[in-house]
């Protein structure tokens, strides 16, 4: 079996490649290899390769350079699924596609389901919300995997942020009125092998829309808290206490684009189709601080590079604790 993977080279990509890899032959395509900006090309390699699976890692995701450029913004994030679904419609392959919390304004008191009506606040969310809408809209057998506040240890995220912030002031503030479940690329790969292998068996109506995220949720002041105080007690030496991160109310910053406040997504769908439960999202997020805790400590390995200016204290014992 063949599984084709667009944007292999990303966050998510990365580990979707070893994911799926028990599952069949996995094509890994990094964006220059598959530009979703080149429908005729597209088309052509889909036709080409003929995949069972077609596993869509690839998005436009500069959400505020988006408000710049929405034609793009719409051709990658909007147009190129659709292709993709007609393709697999053609040949009855699934396709596998990640969506995003960005389809919502933020407005819901509690967590959005997937019957909950979108209202996108800018043109990141209306270009990948016509996405989905697309896909739905072509009868291709699909899973379409909404998601929110995504993280990988690797590249820019959150928790390497503050961390950076811990180490250079002794205080400062972070937004706490915004809320999200922080979700792991590990977890989201791990999900869609598993979830993929249970629909390939002929379980046809699993096809549809879910929200996949981490159990639980936070706000970004609470999740800042929570990494520097779990990076003290595995022995990172920073110059800001838990206690000394003050919160704030949202401030766009002068960011063009507008982000919804409540970006909390229920997961009971995913979880009665699949059989699967989402951990805690302190789950991956002791795993990474975990890894980077012993890459500075283990001088044959190379510790990220943001985070090779942080004076390491070994922590008192070798095992991570947990949430």
């Amino acid at each position: 079996m063949t599984i084709l993977l667009l944007g292999a080279q990303g966050q998510l990509g990365w580990e979707l490649g070893a994911a799926l890899a028990p599952l069949g032959r996995v094509l890994h395509l990094s964006r220059r290899e598959a530009d979703l900006s080149n429908l005729e090309a597209l088309a052509a390699l889909v036709r080409k390769t003929a995949p069972r699976v077609i596993v869509n890692a690839a998005a436009h995701t500069r959400v505020d350079q988006a408000e710049a450029e929405p034609e793009l913004a719409h051709l990658i994030n909007a147009e190129a699924p659709g292709l993709l679904a007609e393709l697999a419609g053609e040949t009855g392959a699934w396709l596998v596609h990640y969506s995003t919390d960005y389809v919502f304004d933020g407005a819901k008191d509690g967590p959005y389901t997937e019957d909950d009506a979108p209202a996108p606040l800018n043109v990141y969310g209306r270009s990948k919300l016509a996405g989905d809408e697309l896909i739905m809209k072509s009868g291709c057998r699909h899973l379409i995997f909404r998601t929110s506040w995504v993280f990988a240890g690797e590249g820019k995220n959150f928790p390497r942020s503050i961390l950076e912030l811990a180490r250079l002031e002794s205080s400062f503030s972070v937004t706490a009125d915004q809320f999200g479940a922080p979700t792991s690329v590990e977890l989201l790969a791990a999900a869609t092998a598993l979830a993929l292998n249970l629909a390939l068996r002929g379980a046809d109506d699993l096809s549809g829309l879910y929200n996949l995220t981490a159990a639980g949720s936070v706000s970004w002041h609470q999740y800042a808290v929570y990494v520097v105080r779990r990076a003290g007690e595995l022995g990172w030496g920073l110059s800001a206490a838990p206690e000394r991160i003050a919160p704030r109310p949202a401030d766009d910053g002068g960011r063009a684009a507008k982000r919804p406040a409540n970006s909390r997504l229920a997961t009971a769908k995913f979880a009665r189709a699949f059989g699967l439960a989402p951990p805690p999202w302190q789950y991956y997020v002791d795993r990474l601080l975990w890894t980077w805790t012993r890459q500075a400590g283990t001088a044959h390995l190379a510790a990220p590079k943001r985070l090779l200016g942080l004076k390491f204290i070994p922590p008192m014992n070798d095992s991570p604790k947990t949430p």
